[in-house]
């Protein structure tokens, strides 16, 4: 049996993801976008959309040292970028960011028209 755990890269998103629980109306509807994400990444750490490798930002190569990253689409044009390391006992879903769709194309470099 395959135990599926998700963590934050960071303490420091750790902690932006815990402020969005108590701030505006529009954050606090973030925070449970993601917890549902958190909740799916436990059952199905695949449930995401693989990103193809030769689009990862040399961002998260470098800060990170992945080089294979997934995509999960939260309501609202918000994503989640996360990365799932493991064995064949503990699957990782690592959460690497979060952000809005205008954000996530300039983080991908996609052409806005």
């Amino acid at each position: 049996m395959t135990v599926n755990y998700v963590a934050f890269a960071e303490e420091k998103l750790k902690k932006e993801f815990g402020k969005l629980e108590s701030g505006k109306f529009e954050e606090k509807q973030l925070y449970e976008f993601i917890n549902r994400a958190i909740e799916d990444l436990k059952k199905n750490p695949f449930c995401g959309i693989r990103m193809s490798k030769k689009l990862t930002p040399e961002h998260y190569i470098k800060k990170y040292g992945v080089n294979e990253i997934w995509k999960y689409d939260l309501p609202r044009g918000w994503r989640l970028i996360y990365t799932i390391s493991g064995d064949s006992v503990t699957i990782l879903s690592m959460i690497l960011e979060w952000f809005n769709h205008k954000d996530y194309e300039k983080r991908f470099n996609y052409l806005i028209f």
